[in-house]
């Protein structure tokens, strides 16, 4: 489990002073040695600060190995919104995940626990970001367009990612816990990877829960088009597979609403993305079907069109 974790991080997160600094710190006095990157980024509208957490695994790439390497992105527009809202807000907990599970793998590595493959955990921290109108409940903005921040955060060594997001301003989700997005690699929205669904059903004791996605949700931020949220922005700027992780509730409950985080779904959804990233290094959680991908394009071409703005 990861509740210390969790409970630790969100100390650290529930700041008006919040910033990337504070965690590397938290995080090297688990492992002096962890390699942690923390990039400041200013704009008009504000600042974050991407905090950027490579894990080696035994027989990962950075150590020379081959095994795979996985993403964990935390997403999120901010932590806290911040003079609007006082104390940390409901989106903050895709940051708060992922932060957790860079503590929790480095507390594994000081206890002689490794994964087969490297991990890179990202994600980005701002006390002060801006709201937005959007129906049915208001989003989140961000201080950093998100095209900055997923520049930032998504690099070429990574064989997959998953990305981890509230999701909970919406009417397509209506349970409290978490669920996944069907897999999206280069424009193409696949099925869901079945890898993926075991592993959520051994997390939580039930059966494995999907959300539904669109074209337009796999498409950049900034095309005037309705977008779910922004938790499959990572699929425009890779050729990775790229899976959401959402953490829903029954209610439509705004991103910029505190005292609306719940320990039990934020937990579950640190541990569903641990357990899979262990698995993955060992080359035993596929996100798709390799084959099967390279016949659909064959059949209907390149569609990475959808990863672009489009004709404007």
């Amino acid at each position: 489990m990861l509740l210390k974790e969790i409970l630790n991080v969100y100390d650290l997160l529930d700041s008006a002073t919040a910033n990337g600094d504070a965690v590397a710190n938290y995080l090297k006095s688990i492992r002096a040695d962890a390699n942690v990157e923390v990039v400041h980024i200013d704009t008009p509208k504000g600042s974050t600060d991407v905090v950027r957490v490579l894990v080696a695994g035994a027989n990962g790439r950075s150590v020379g190995g081959s095994a795979p390497t996985i993403g964990l992105m935390g997403w999120l527009g901010g932590i806290g919104a911040r003079p609007g809202a006082v104390g940390y807000v409901s989106d903050g907990d895709g940051a708060l995940v992922a932060l957790a599970i860079a503590a929790k793998l480095l507390d594994m590595r000081r206890k002689g626990d490794m994964l087969e493959g490297d991990v890179v955990v990202c994600t980005h921290i701002d006390p002060k970001a801006p709201t937005q109108p959007h129906d049915p409940v208001p989003f989140m903005g961000s201080s950093v367009d998100i095209d900055t921040v997923n520049r930032a955060e998504v690099s070429d060594d990574i064989d997959a990612i998953l990305c981890v997001d509230t999701t909970k301003g919406n009417r397509i989700l209506n349970h409290n816990g978490i669920a996944i997005s069907p897999t999206v690699k280069d424009g193409y929205i696949l099925r869901v990877s079945d890898a993926l669904m075991d592993v959520m059903q051994i997390v939580t004791g039930k059966a494995p829960y999907v959300f539904a996605i669109t074209q337009q949700d796999i498409t950049p931020y900034g095309n005037d088009l309705y977008h779910l949220n922004s938790i499959m922005q990572p699929c425009t700027v890779t050729s990775a597979p790229v899976v959401g992780v959402a953490i829903t509730a029954e209610t439509m409950v705004p991103g910029c609403a505190t005292g609306a985080s719940r320990c039990e779904d934020v937990e579950a959804a640190a541990r569903f993305m641990l357990e899979a990233a262990k698995v993955f290094g060992r080359g035993k959680c596929p996100f798709y079907d390799e084959a099967e991908f390279e016949k659909i394009v064959a059949l209907y071409g390149d569609m990475r069109h959808f990863q672009k703005l489009g004709r404007h």
